[in-house]
C-alpha cells in the first residue's frame, strides 16, 4: 500500500465502511430472494443469485482486509476498529461509530440470513436424498 497521509488513510476507512453499507444492504436484499427461490425451488434463480452476490461478498472482504491493514499503519499491529474510532475526533468519532454500528447490525442480518438460507437448502437437499435413495425402514410396517 502507497504511503498514505493520516487524512487520506481516514478517507479511506469511512468510504470504505460507506460502500460496505451500501453493498450489504443489496446483499441482505440477495439474501431475501436467496430465501424466497430455494422455498420454490427455483434452481436457475439460486444460481443467478449465487452468482450475483459472489462478487459483492468478495470486494466486501476486500475492503475488510484493507480497512485492518489501514487501522494497523495508523495505530499499530494489534489495532482494532474500536481503537479506531477512539483515536478519532469528536465529530468524526459519532460519524463513523454511527456507520460502523449500522454496518454491523446489516452484517449480523445478513449472517443470520445466510444461517436461515443454509438450513433450509440442506433440509432440501436431506429429503431429496431420502426420496432418491430411500431410508431404511421407510416403508416397513409398523
Amino acid at each position: 500500500m502507497a504511503t498514505l497521509t493520516r487524512q487520506q488513510a481516514n478517507a479511506l476507512l469511512l468510504e470504505g465502511v460507506q460502500r460496505d453499507l451500501a453493498e450489504s444492504a443489496t446483499i441482505h436484499t440477495l439474501l431475501e430472494k436467496q430465501f424466497e427461490a430455494a422455498v420454490r425451488h427455483r434452481s436457475a434463480e439460486l444460481t443467478a443469485l449465487a452468482d450475483g452476490l459472489a462478487p459483492l461478498l468478495e470486494a466486501m472482504e476486500a475492503r475488510r482486509q484493507q480497512r485492518l491493514q489501514l487501522v494497523r499503519a495508523l495505530l499499530g499491529p494489534d489495532a482494532t476498529m474500536a481503537h479506531y474510532g477512539a483515536s478519532l475526533d469528536t465529530a468524526a468519532r459519532a460519524a463513523f461509530d454511527a456507520a460502523w454500528t449500522e454496518l454491523e447490525a446489516i452484517v449480523r442480518a445478513c449472517k443470520e440470513a445466510t444461517t436461515r438460507n443454509s438450513q433450509l437448502l440442506a433440509e432440501q437437499y436431506s429429503v431429496m436424498q431420502r426420496v432418491l435413495h430411500g431410508e431404511d425402514e421407510l416403508y416397513a410396517p409398523r
